[in-house]
């Protein structure tokens, strides 16, 4: 599974974003949703196949934490379109303004 897919999902995103702040024990990680943890675990592998998050093992837990070189692969690849964006948003912004 490629990057971009393992993040397509919001859950996926959300997890991420949880991670953002320390590594997490797959336990604590699906506390955070309405879902089971088997469905959290797939959705954990993932993004382990996807290169976005390591895992380790600790006695019986897996503990999660984000990996930055697939973090860093996505940052890369989205900087190349920043300022497209930048050009649009400032287009959009001026367009909005005259619109007033």
């Amino acid at each position: 599974m490629d990057r971009f897919a393992a993040l397509a999902d919001p859950t996926r995103r959300r997890i991420v974003e949880l991670l953002s702040s320390g590594e997490l024990d797959a336990g604590t990680i699906a506390g955070h949703f309405p879902i089971s943890k088997p469905a959290i675990s797939r959705h954990l592998a993932h993004l382990r196949d996807g290169g976005i998050v390591h895992v380790r093992r600790d006695a019986q837990r897996r503990v999660y934490s984000l990996h930055n070189e697939g973090l860093r692969e996505v940052e890369t690849w989205l900087h190349r379109y920043r300022s497209v964006w930048s050009e649009k948003l400032d287009a959009l912004e001026n367009a909005l303004e005259d619109m007033k």
